[in-house]
């Protein structure tokens, strides 16, 4: 927002407010230029409100195959639907407590109960943390392009947010992350696998991030851990600067829930816990969550199908000249070029949606694809060769054949 929007209706108190805060030579001057002009005239949120980047989700309807936001595409592990069916309506009328359903997660997990926070998805899970941890004019240091609600939570307590773009390789760039941490770096986010490149970042090289910085939290966020394997949770409760993240939208299938859960150190929990709504997660949600976690043959079966899924599209990919990024998740990130909106529509008349990410940075025209079961991933291949057709499609009009990088900061969606 400009400074122009920022002053429409007067001097907002929390402006004049952040310039005495600042002080310096030109603190008495600038104060005395502004005093002519009107004091604000309507209410105004925090500078750091004014300043925030703003998240719209696409809003068109999704009433086809979900190949576009990386939620499980079939359905929960019956044992949540049967329970769902088991509830009454006067459990609808009592306030959810977690508490029991972390002793349970925590125990699946091999932690202490003290050492888990249920969250409301990952999303309230990040918000907590920069609430916990985030002092105005402290630093965030993230990997791009990564999740943009580590962009909105962020600035919502600080502008010092610091951005580590990968290069063309979108691979984990472990020096220069290492070399932006500084005295002011009090939270580093790093997603294994990263979205919406698919790439990771090993066990060691996350070692030596929270070696390097003691006196910033590292919060590994483990989204699409089920697609990959390799986790921190073994360090949750003894590192005493990491947090684990992970969501149960994606394998366990309960994106419409809204439940995820942080673990580490119980000192940290601790501060997230007095952060934290009382109630911050749904009861149905809270219901549900134990069976699915006892689920494993479930939970092992659709992440089978997403890796068996995984290496189909990328030899059909592969096949037809799609340039392609390792992926450990249930998505795969695709250079398609100047064609990409033209693509993604496409697919959209042939009933099949797909995530155009040439907004993020470093990504202007690639197109991720969510990997269904068996035969959604042929429908959805089916959809993808005719479609490249249509448009009349070439490798060599892919960003990469063109000779350019795709570089450049996010457009705030």
């Amino acid at each position: 927002m400009s400074v122009a929007s920022k002053l429409a209706g007067g001097i907002p108190q929390s402006l004049l407010d952040e310039l005495r805060a600042e002080g310096g030579p030109l603190e008495d001057e600038l104060l005395h230029s502004l005093s002519h002009l009107p004091p604000a005239t309507r209410v105004e949120p925090r500078v750091a409100v004014l300043g925030m980047p703003e998240y719209h989700p696409p809003l068109a309807a999704r009433d086809a195959l979900r190949l576009d936001f990386n939620e499980n595409t079939v359905a929960p592990s019956p044992k949540v639907f049967a329970k769902l069916q088991s509830l009454t309506a006067e459990g609808l009328t009592i306030y959810p407590e977690r508490h029991a359903v972390e002793k349970i997660a925590a125990a699946k997990l091999g932690l202490g109960e003290d050492e888990i926070l249920l969250t409301n998805g990952v999303d309230e899970g990040i918000h907590l943390m920069a609430c916990a941890f985030l002092e105005h004019g402290d630093e965030a240091l993230i990997w791009t392009p990564s999740f943009f609600m580590y962009d909105v939570s962020v600035m919502m307590m600080t502008p010092g947010l610091v951005k580590v773009q990968s290069d063309d390789s979108l691979a984990f760039p472990l020096e220069r992350v290492l070399g932006a941490i500084t005295k002011k770096t009090k939270l580093i986010i790093l997603a294994s696998p990263n979205n919406p490149t698919g790439a990771t970042v090993s066990r060691e090289d996350l070692l030596k991030v929270a070696e390097a910085a003691p006196h910033a939290v590292l919060m590994v966020d483990e989204a699409y851990f089920h697609f990959h394997g390799e986790t921190m949770m073994d360090y949750a409760g003894k590192l005493p600067n990491l947090i684990v993240a992970r969501t149960f939208s994606k394998a366990y299938g309960l994106a419409n829930l809204r439940v995820g859960l942080l673990a580490g150190h119980a000192r940290l929990i601790g501060f997230l816990k007095k952060v934290s709504s009382p109630y911050n997660v749904n009861g149905v949600a809270l219901a549900v969550l134990p069976e699915a976690l006892a689920d494993d043959e479930y939970l092992q079966w659709y992440v089978e199908q997403i890796r068996v899924g995984r290496e189909k599209v990328f030899a059909t990919l592969k096949e037809l000249g799609v340039r392609t990024w390792p992926s450990a998740s249930n998505f795969i990130l695709m250079d398609i070029g100047g064609k990409h909106k033209q693509f993604c529509d496409t697919m959209r008349t042939k009933g099949v949606l797909l995530r155009d990410r040439s907004t993020d940075p470093g990504c202007d025209g690639y197109v991720r694809i969510t990997i269904g079961v068996t035969e959604q991933v042929e429908r959805g291949l089916k959809a993808l060769r005719e479609s490249l057709q249509e448009i009349a499609w070439t490798p060599a009009e892919s960003v990469f054949a063109q000779g350019h990088t795709a570089a450049g900061e996010r457009d705030f969606e």
